[in-house]
């Protein structure tokens, strides 16, 4: 059974920082790309990170370059996106995703589709 569960999220004030966690089983999870997406209440699903699978190449939206990290830990199945400087803008739930080997298109929402697994997702609140 395919399972990807996000934690980490939560409330924090503007300029803290979090680390959210994605944790996959039931698939070759060193096979996978992983990606991460946020949706704002009322705003379409956006790509905001990704790590692909083999050389580890990264990739970030414009709106979190430089505050934003992901790194695997293909020991233990999980993708972690360190989140500093947070932001009001930055509130949304979170979500992981699993692409087959090389990282969709981050900007593309066509591309979202390319992702065989989803997440349930995880809210983060950056308010003060």
């Amino acid at each position: 059974q395919v399972q990807l569960v996000e934690s980490g999220g939560g409330l924090v004030q503007p300029g803290n920082s979090l680390r959210l966690s994605c944790a996959a089983s039931g698939f070759t999870f060193d096979s996978y790309a992983i990606g991460w997406f946020r949706q704002a209440p009322g705003k379409e699903r956006e790509g905001v990170s990704c790590i692909s699978s083999t050389e580890g190449s990264t990739y970030y939206a414009d709106s979190v370059k430089g505050r934003f990290t992901i790194s695997r830990d293909n020991a233990k199945n999980t993708v972690y996106l360190q989140m500093n400087s947070l932001k009001p803008v930055d509130t949304a739930v979170y979500y992981c995703a699993a692409a087959a080997v090389f990282c969709p298109v981050l900007e593309s929402r066509v591309a979202q589709r390319d992702y065989a697994y989803w997440g349930q997702g995880t809210p983060v609140t950056v308010s003060s």
